[in-house]
């Protein structure tokens, strides 16, 4: 198979512009010539290895700073937002969205903002029930998705954060232990609760109290999430400052994202962790037991490790309700999930509320022909007592198969078998398969073929150019 040409010229534009250098300064550091430096930032040629091994000789570069994982996160939300029927037929190539996309990210983005201000309106125009007294905020960005972005576009890893955790972490005593002593000196008493709330901090008399309730790989997060509040505020505000949200309220939900992350990578500290997820080969089990984490936590935690020079396996990792509404999200792989409507019925994790307790493995190739490992496992929560609610939900972990080797989850599966692999998509709104017999609506970008003498799996066929 080929290798990929590497075309990342708003990267080397960014690099470039970090190290304060021109055009005719950094050829001559790269050792080529101004013409092809020039050719390479315009996306008109592929990056060569020579410069890919000046780029860390020169100036210690993380080459996979290069990576095009960011840009095809882009053409995959740009190819979803264009697929809406405001837009005119046809929808522009893959070529043309992976050249915006590469070449002029902030106007991707504003692009993608603009079109999802759009269908808030429309929608809140729809249902006059939410939209009546309420139409100052008509065009505003919706706090949740406004955070989501965020995550999703730092490729779900904060470094300043990450490294300010895994410092906390350090040494030899348990997590739990430093934090309390950290509280204790901070004048904060920590003691159990018999409510329903999980976690309760009065400011004003410094008691922390945490539920007895919940599971102890709950409380320990819960107990890091408040040390997080009280010890990291600056780091915290500085990075809300950095992240320009719109709204108080996008700012106050970003900060206890914030502090839930802070608190995921203590107790899972960043160098420790990767280390034994590579040893158990991502025993999701077995790396829960050794640092005291639940299994949706350590799932979660193997979604950040993208530390620059020290990446993780690029994971997705996702969890879904009982009505399979997406409820957390991220991919550090080309496999993006819809922004709007519901997952592919065909996706395992679907199915993991069918079978609790167990692991559910799928083999599965999106429309675009990437294969795809994937694990699924239901997850509940118990309310503490018997008449309270029990909170159900399914995980998703997964990464492309060329890296399926590394999990202990695919030793025994036939990775090589094309046949193996079962066709699923990113939701039935944008999928162009024409013969899907979970299909709930058709494509929008689609024609549709009405005959009444025949039917088939579907009521229609489907056709246009990206169909089949």
């Amino acid at each position: 198979m080929a290798m990929q040409k590497l075309y990342a010229g708003a990267k080397l534009r960014e690099i470039r512009a970090r190290l304060q250098l021109t055009q005719k300064e950094f050829a001559a550091r790269l050792g080529v010539s101004l013409p092809y430096l020039n050719q390479m930032e315009n996306n008109n040629r592929p990056v060569s290895t020579a410069v890919v091994l000046a780029l860390a000789r020169e100036f210690g570069t993380d080459v996979t700073e290069l990576s095009t994982g960011d840009s095809e996160r882009m053409v995959s939300d740009l190819r979803e937002a264009l697929a809406d029927p405001v837009f005119p037929a046809p929808a522009p190539s893959a070529a043309d969205l992976r050249l915006v996309a590469s070449n002029a990210p902030g106007v991707a983005r504003a692009l993608l903002a603009l079109h999802r201000a759009y269908r808030q309106t429309h929608e809140r125009l729809a249902s006059l029930d939410e939209a009546l007294g309420r139409e100052d905020r008509t065009l505003r960005a919706s706090p949740w998705e406004d955070v989501r972005d965020f995550f999703h576009y730092c490729d779900n890893y904060l470094d300043a954060i990450d490294r300010a955790a895994e410092h906390v972490a350090q040494g030899q005593d348990p997590i739990e232990s430093k934090a309390l002593k950290l509280l204790e000196r901070r004048g904060v008493i920590v003691q159990p609760s018999g409510d329903a709330m999980l976690r309760r901090y009065d400011p004003q008399r410094r008691i922390l109290t945490l539920s007895a309730h919940a599971a102890p790989a709950t409380r320990r997060f819960q107990l890091l999430h408040q040390l997080a509040l009280l010890t990291q505020n600056d780091l915290f505000e500085a990075t809300l400052d950095l992240a320009r949200f719109q709204t108080s309220e996008a700012r106050a939900i970003a900060k206890i994202g914030l502090a839930n992350y802070f608190a995921g990578a203590a107790l899972m500290p960043y160098r420790a962790f990767q280390a034994a997820a590579q040893e158990t080969r991502h025993d999701l089990e077995m790396l829960g037991d050794r640092f005291g984490a639940s299994i949706e936590q350590v799932a979660h935690r193997l979604s950040t490790l993208q530390r620059p020079g020290a990446k993780g396996v690029p994971f997705f990792f996702v969890r879904v309700d009982q009505a399979g509404t997406i409820t957390k999200r991220h991919s550090a792989t080309r496999l993006q999930f819809a922004r709007y409507g519901g997952a592919c019925p065909l996706w395992n994790a679907h199915q993991a509320f069918e079978t609790p307790g167990r692991f559910l493995r799928q083999l599965a190739e999106t429309p675009d022909g990437v294969r795809y490992f994937c694990l699924a496992r239901d997850v509940s929560k118990s309310g503490g007592s018997f008449r309270a609610p029990v909170r159900r939900y399914a995980i998703g972990l997964g990464c492309e198969i060329r890296h399926a080797e590394a999990l202990t989850y695919a030793d025994d599966m036939d990775l090589n078998n094309p046949q193996a692999f079962e066709p699923i998509g990113i939701s039935c709104r944008i999928c162009a398969r024409p013969d899907c017999h979970q299909r709930s609506v058709p494509p929008l970008e689609a024609g549709l073929r009405i005959d009444p003498d025949r039917r088939g799996v579907l009521p229609y066929a489907l056709s246009g150019p990206n169909v089949g």
